[in-house]
């Protein structure tokens, strides 16, 4: 079944134990008043979840276990997909990402293929240090010179992909650490999507308690580092036409 209205656009929202912050986050975003639908893809969680995203009005797709945010996230591109959505953006179900930002970031389509919420564009007071900052700054100018433009966060998970992008990231979106972000942001360059960022300003984490401190900052700088020279070795994907992909999809 195809979405009626081909301008709408499809905010996917994965989460994984997020009862205490998903509600108000779907709540606001409905509450926008664009024509936004959102999609909370509840990656196996625990609690209830699913529950309280359905009671808040959104549409819950739920995968039987955890599969991490690069798991979510390709359901949720091929629930696109295959409803015809032309327009998805990522927005994160702890309440960081501001609704408020959301059309801002769907601008960036206007001439690429890949929009990114910039959480260093001067613009808000966002800030890291240590290993996550020095690996964030190696990523940045790394994939900016592969993009060829000056990207400041592509760590961010606030991106938004127009139909071009949706096709690339179902041909190779992986699901390892940072895959969901790095990984998938270098092959879709390296296939020929054009990317682009946005300036937004982030908020506290609305529920639930931030995971970094300063070993798994640590841990975090390795990481992304491997992923990195991980995402350069894999192979260029082939971008099908939208509109072809659309007459196959069930």
């Amino acid at each position: 079944m195809k979405i009626l209205d081909s301008t709408r656009v499809l905010v996917i929202m994965p989460a994984w134990n997020e009862a205490e912050s998903v509600g108000n986050t779907v709540r606001e975003v409905l509450s926008v008043g664009r024509p936004y639908d959102v999609l909370v893809v509840n990656d196996g969680s625990a609690d209830a979840t699913a529950t309280v995203a359905k009671d808040a009005g959104a549409t819950v797709l739920t995968l039987p276990f955890n599969l991490g945010v690069g798991g979510a996230m390709r359901a949720g591109f091929k629930y696109a997909q295959r409803l015809g959505y032309q327009r998805v953006i990522q927005v994160d179900a702890d309440g960081q990402h501001d609704p408020r930002n959301i059309h801002e970031v769907l601008a960036g389509l206007e001439h690429a293929d890949i929009s990114i919420g910039a959480r260093f564009a001067d613009r808000g007071d966002y800030s890291v240090s240590g290993p996550r900052k020095w690996a964030m700054q190696l990523l940045a100018k790394v994939i900016s010179g592969l993009a060829k433009t000056r990207l400041t966060d592509v760590t961010s998970g606030f991106r938004a992909a127009n139909g071009r992008a949706i096709n690339q990231y179902l041909d190779h979106y992986p699901a390892e650490y940072l895959g969901d972000t790095i990984d998938s942001l270098v092959v879709a360059i390296r296939s020929g999507c054009r990317v682009t960022q946005v300036p937004v300003e982030m908020r506290p984490r609305q529920g639930g308690t931030p995971s970094h401190n300063p070993v798994k900052s640590a841990v975090y700088l390795g990481r992304a580092v491997f992923a990195l020279m991980f995402a350069l070795t894999r192979k260029r994907s082939t971008i099908s036409d939208p509109a072809l992909a659309a007459k196959g999809a069930v």
